[in-house]
């Protein structure tokens, strides 16, 4: 796991997610953390965050944490998100 601030991120994260996903920035997944448009409960005791980035056109990024809603799992634009 790599440790940014107080922010994990999990192996999958690390090896699947940036490899599929090589323009998303480990900083705008904490700061969709810190500073949430939405937070929801996700089974397997996992929390969605959404957040807009502006560096990405003023998408919507969605991310999705461990329980403990420091650890990061996974993260990817979300067209369907609706403000």
């Amino acid at each position: 796991m790599m440790l940014m601030g107080e922010y994990l991120f999990t192996d999958y994260f690390e090896n699947e997610v940036l490899r599929k996903r090589p323009y998303l920035k480990k900083e705008w997944c904490v700061r969709v953390c810190q500073s949430p448009l939405k937070v929801e409960p996700q089974d397997q005791n996992r929390f969605r965050f959404w957040g807009e980035i502006e560096e990405l056109e003023g998408r919507i990024l969605r991310v999705v944490t461990l329980e403990d809603k420091k650890t990061i799992h996974n993260a990817f634009p979300d067209r369907r998100f609706k403000k």
